[in-house]
């Protein structure tokens, strides 16, 4: 089983902390993770693209000119797709770019990520993420003392309004709770920062 050390918020170390091996010491599965990133992004997509067919264009109400006798081709609109002005053919319509992938595959990939980080050593445990008042200064402080100065997501036991609210002007930190743990976001991400509370958290979630 994968052990890391376990630090205080001061950026002491508090003893070792005992990993769950089945989620955080597998071997990473990179097929799955670039499916599962896929999928991700595919359901960020808004899909509100749209154009004007011919029947949304303004005006075309009336034939140009009479079908026979004038030489030219026979026309029916001014709006026909050929017309400058004239509708858009096979154009994009609003749409949902979103799918899914099988649950068991979604967990493999999730976990896939997270023993990514215990390999590269990106990954830091604290006891307690704690603050009297949600300032930004104090979380800051924080990630200093635990050496992080890439970009990091930090994951929170529910519950700790504190710290999230504390975190959130700073533009290298994502916050997310432990039920919110997601492949793109630890990918993104230099560093995992977990509470042992969320930690635990996530372990019974993936269990």
């Amino acid at each position: 089983m994968p052990t890391v050390a376990l630090y205080k918020q001061d950026g002491s170390q508090n003893g070792d902390v005992t990993l769950n091996d089945d989620i955080f010491g597998i071997a990473p599965n990179e097929n799955v993770v670039f499916d599962a990133i896929l999928m991700q992004r595919a359901s960020l997509r808004q899909g509100t693209h749209a154009v004007k067919n011919r029947s949304a264009v303004r005006g075309g109400g009336r034939k140009p000119w009479r079908q026979k006798g004038t030489g030219r081709a026979r026309q029916g609109s001014i709006r026909s797709p050929q017309w400058r002005g004239g509708g858009t053919v096979f154009g994009p319509t609003p749409r949902s770019y979103s799918y899914k992938l099988p649950k068991k595959v979604r967990r493999l990939a999730i976990k896939s990520v997270l023993s990514q980080k215990v390999i590269d050593e990106n990954i830091v445990i604290v006891d307690a993420l704690s603050f009297e008042q949600p300032k930004t200064k104090l979380f800051a402080e924080a990630l200093k003392n635990l050496d992080v100065q890439t970009k990091a997501l930090v994951v929170l036991e529910d519950g700790n309004d504190q710290a999230a609210l504390a975190a959130r002007n700073l533009p290298n930190v994502t916050v997310i709770p432990a039920n919110g743990v997601n492949v793109l976001d630890v990918v993104a991400n230099d560093k995992l920062i977990l509470t042992q509370a969320a930690l635990t958290q996530v372990e019974e979630a993936l269990a």
